[in-house]
């Protein structure tokens, strides 16, 4: 009867060693340990989170600054901040919100140095809703003259009304009805209470209603 042979499995793993996993495999989470793992961020790992959150930070830029020429170049100090802080990011399941916090601080920051007053969004892009709430109505695909002439009345009244919200008022509402962030994301990033944030977006949508109540009864 021939004798069983014990092969330790370390010596197969050594003969047969597995293949690399490809980045583009690998969960948002994973990508960021291999950021955080080493002195430098791992080169493929970060290139492959930038390409999957491109178009989150051109999209929070876009809603904020809308009238800036240089949005490009904002887009890319972004990176270049989330390259040199990554290591800080303690939390690697909130990376989007962090992210989102590093777009707006520099937002905030550009303005500053400016020294003016910009456009807070667009109402030409989309909006992500998910509750309902302040649900303008939008035109449908073949809509009349007359309906153009008064969706387009409409949204140049509702956006100077947005530009005339205070600040903080206007940033939520923002964040909120055309990012669609949670309320706990938005807390995040503005640095405020839960409870905070949920009162100052319900003061902005009720000041909004009140300035857009001939509008909304239409």
């Amino acid at each position: 009867m021939s004798q069983a042979i014990s092969v330790p499995w370390s010596s197969v793993e050594a003969k047969f060693p597995q293949a690399p996993v490809q980045v583009d495999k690998l969960s948002n989470y994973d990508l960021i340990l291999r950021c955080q793992s080493e002195r430098s961020p791992d080169r493929a790992a970060f290139s492959e989170l930038l390409r999957r959150y491109q178009s989150h930070v051109e999209r929070v830029l876009y809603h904020l600054a809308p009238d800036w020429q240089d949005r490009a170049d904002l887009t890319q100090e972004v990176w270049i901040r989330v390259y040199r802080n990554i290591k800080r990011l303690q939390e690697p399941v909130k990376f989007r919100g962090w992210l989102s916090r590093i777009a707006t601080n520099l937002f905030y920051d550009e303005l500053r140095k400016r020294k003016r007053v910009a456009s807070p969004l667009s109402l030409d892009a989309p909006r992500f809703m998910e509750d309902g709430e302040m649900n303008w109505e939008i035109a449908g695909e073949n809509p009349s003259p007359e309906e153009e002439l008064t969706t387009q009345e409409f949204y140049e009244q509702l956006k100077e009304a947005i530009s005339d919200l205070p600040e903080v008022f206007r940033t939520t509402i923002v964040l909120r009805e055309i990012e669609g962030m949670a309320y706990e994301d938005i807390a995040e990033i503005t640095k405020v209470s839960l409870g905070t944030v949920k009162s100052r977006i319900a003061r902005a949508r009720a000041r909004l209603q009140s300035q857009l109540q001939n509008y909304l009864d239409g």
